[in-house]
């Protein structure tokens, strides 16, 4: 039979003073003689006592919790994004309340009730665009949210972006300095607003220097996509280069480029993905692809969730050019 928690009541018996001198002795700020404290924190060491956090927060108007609302939540990036997040959320104190949005666009109101339910002091949007219901129904309770990597048509939210145009130039530059001539431009079906602003820009600077691209989009967001993507396009042997708007859909078509066209990489086909998931620098796949700081982003969003004065902003997280395997020199 499992054993119930200790009480406050517990140790206010053993302590021998009341249950609200227990309280207060674990609350900040509040006022106790420093007799009773000693005995409480006797009595609780005794018992094995730990604070009801969800309880105190009855008698306040948030907690410490912060909602993290994400889709694809087995993506490397997400997951990366997740690891960072809530543990940089413990070391302040806070903790993270993981909701899975898989089924939000058919049925968001369990997501919305267990954000109020638990009184979540703000909400951090990871991956998706966030329903318009939940952006309505934090801002009428006064619930901060944080969206990533989605566009901000809304002035009344934090946004943060990595710098996807920027991202984009500098992966087709790439290319271009490799002498490619004709380049897979791979996106998902779900052409998500920054995949269609990696494409579109990398396009454009692509075909300033009279190259040429071919677009594909289909499936999801996974490595899967990448390599029917590769293997709907290689039957192309002009396409000398790729550029797949995530890594992990790069790992995908590099695999599928070797494996089932015998392409070599980077001597006949050149490479380059977007994010530095953890996967792509691994020995197999040495993926030259697009950084963005995974620490910086952290630190942004950590730093948007100490404004509780009603500021907001949009916060660009700069990328960089990480230089591997994949594409000639």
């Amino acid at each position: 039979m499992a054993k119930n928690f200790v009480t406050s009541i517990e140790v206010a018996e053993r302590a021998g003073v009341s249950r609200s001198a227990v309280s207060r002795t674990f609350t900040a700020g509040a006022s106790v003689s420093p007799d009773v404290r000693q005995r409480v924190l006797k009595a609780a060491g005794e018992l094995g006592y730990r604070v009801n956090r969800l309880a105190q927060t009855l008698n306040t108007s948030s907690s410490n919790l912060v909602g993290v609302v994400g889709a694809n939540l087995s993506s490397p990036f997400i997951a990366k994004q997740l690891d960072m997040l809530s543990l940089g959320l413990l070391r302040r104190g806070q903790q993270c309340l993981l909701l899975n949005a898989a089924d939000a666009r058919s049925n968001i109101t369990p997501l919305i009730e267990l954000i109020f339910e638990f009184r979540a002091r703000a909400v951090v949007v990871l991956s998706g665009e966030p329903p318009a219901s939940i952006i309505d129904e934090c801002l009428a309770n006064g619930v901060k949210l944080i969206v990533i990597n989605r566009n901000n048509t809304r002035e009344d939210i934090d946004v943060i972006l990595s710098d996807d145009i920027v991202g984009a130039q500098l992966a087709a530059n790439r290319l271009i300095s490799a002498r490619c001539r004709k380049i897979a431009i791979v996106c998902s079906g779900s052409l998500t607003p920054t995949q269609v602003k990696r494409a579109t820009a990398f396009e454009e600077r692509f075909l300033e220097q009279g190259g040429e691209v071919v677009r594909w989009s289909d499936g999801p967001t996974a490595y899967e996509t990448g390599v029917a993507a590769a293997q709907a396009l290689l039957h192309d042997t002009q396409i000398d280069g790729a550029f797949c708007v995530t890594d992990l859909m790069a790992l995908g078509f590099l695999d599928s480029a070797r494996q089932h066209f015998n392409r070599s990489v980077p001597d006949e086909l050149c490479v380059v993905g977007f994010d530095n998931i953890p996967q792509s620098a691994w020995m197999a796949y040495n993926l030259t692809t697009i950084g963005q700081s995974f620490s910086v982003l952290t630190d942004s969003v950590l730093a948007a969730l100490d404004h509780d004065d009603g500021h907001v902003s949009t916060q660009v997280v700069p990328v960089e050019l990480i230089e591997r395997g994949t594409v000639r020199s």
